[in-house]
């Protein structure tokens, strides 16, 4: 099998595997007790926490331990809202957040906020004007995705944060998406919170981060005892922790390079597929992960094209039911013409991937598309 769906998760990388080992057996304490065996597991949570936080440019005490980027996500734009409601109650997002932003917002929708979800252009890349025309008085919150799982498009973070800063909004970025694939720098994004999620860069699943500023108030989402700040209660997951401070600085050390071959493999492959006909490339050519191919072929369903590619791991956009076709809110949202749209399937390199799996999976692609086509197999409803 060839992995070519590194977007939905990394394998955890042998050096993170190797870091955690110890704290299954040897290292068992917990972080909270003052003796000996608790002390060694509470240092190996803070050198997680500095190794995380010099990877996004941030202070380590502005960093807490999460149980993933939903976690995240939640915490932050409930937690906000919550505690500052009387400043206002309108939030500003996008229509091509992750679930776990906006199925938080639909909920605080239905406890008296207000959402405004903005539009994206055809390549999914939101219109700062959009931003600024949204802003109201009582908006005071935020939250735009740095990198589109999906297609890959970048988002105008530090722009974003200008108008923020200068209408007194707090900021909330979903960067799990983003991070060790792109420099993800704090400082220069402007954000106020902002989400990891330690399994999209090569550490285990189960635990994330959430960047708070000093001075964000959030109000508790876990209560209990005064753990990770007095923010989130429960005693710490040092396993899952030191492996993604591990991941962190592997990010950090190889982020270049990566990106470098990344690209290469995105352009090798995507040359490869643009031989075929009636194919479309989603997404923006400038603003854009490394790693991320969307592809659409014409009048083909997604799910068609993935059973046929027998040794090719990778995701659909689309899916055509008995008696109608889901589409993805991205895809929806950058108006994806309809003939394009049932067949498009995401294709995400990674750390491991090479030339040679890339040069198989063009030509497996390549025959189940023409197979398909020769069959004269597509769906004919509609969206």
């Amino acid at each position: 099998m060839i992995y070519l769906d590194y977007n939905a998760t990394t394998p955890t990388a042998p050096e993170v595997a190797e870091a955690m080992i110890p704290y299954l057996s040897d290292f068992f304490g917990n972080p909270s007790s003052s003796h000996w065996f608790g002390q060694q597991t509470k240092k190996a949570i803070e050198k997680a926490r500095i190794q995380l936080a010099s990877l996004l440019n941030c202070s380590a005490e502005d960093l807490i331990f999460t149980s993933g980027g939903s976690e995240s996500n939640n915490y932050a734009l409930k937690g906000y809202v919550l505690a500052n409601q009387h400043k206002g109650r309108h939030i500003i997002t996008t229509e091509i957040e992750h679930p776990a932003v906006t199925e938080v917002c639909k909920y605080l929708g239905t406890q008296g906020f207000e959402i405004s979800y903005l539009p994206v252009d055809e390549t999914g890349r939101v219109n700062i004007t959009d931003v600024e025309k949204a802003i109201r008085k009582d908006t005071i919150l935020i939250s735009v995705m740095y990198a589109n799982n999906e297609v890959g498009t970048l988002q105008p973070l530090a722009e974003i944060s200008v108008l923020a800063r200068k209408n007194d909004i707090a900021f909330h970025s979903d960067c799990s998406q983003a991070i060790g694939k792109v420099p993800v720098d704090i400082q220069e994004l402007g954000v106020d919170m902002l989400t990891v999620a330690g399994h999209k860069f090569y550490g285990p699943k189960g635990i994330g981060a959430l960047f708070i500023r000093k001075g964000i108030v959030l109000k508790k989402l876990i209560h209990g005892a005064d753990h990770e700040g007095n923010k989130r209660a429960g005693t710490e997951n040092v396993l899952e922790i030191v492996g993604l401070g591990k991941a962190a600085e592997l990010a950090q050390e190889n982020l270049k390079s990566e990106i470098e071959k990344e690209q290469k493999l995105k352009s090798k492959l995507r040359s490869g597929l643009s031989l075929l006909n009636d194919v479309k490339f989603n997404g923006n050519n400038e603003y854009c992960l490394p790693n991320t191919l969307s592809v659409s072929f014409r009048n083909l369903l997604a799910n068609d094209i993935l059973s046929e590619m027998k040794h090719i791991a990778a995701s659909a956009g689309a899916a055509c039911h008995t008696d109608s076709i889901s589409v993805s809110a991205t895809l929806k949202a950058m108006k994806i013409p309809q003939d394009y749209v049932m067949g498009t399937i995401r294709l995400s390199v990674g750390r491991y991937t090479t030339e040679e799996e890339i040069d198989i999976a063009i030509k497996e692609i390549s025959t189940a598309v023409e197979k398909l086509r020769n069959m004269g197999k597509q769906c004919d409803r509609t969206v």
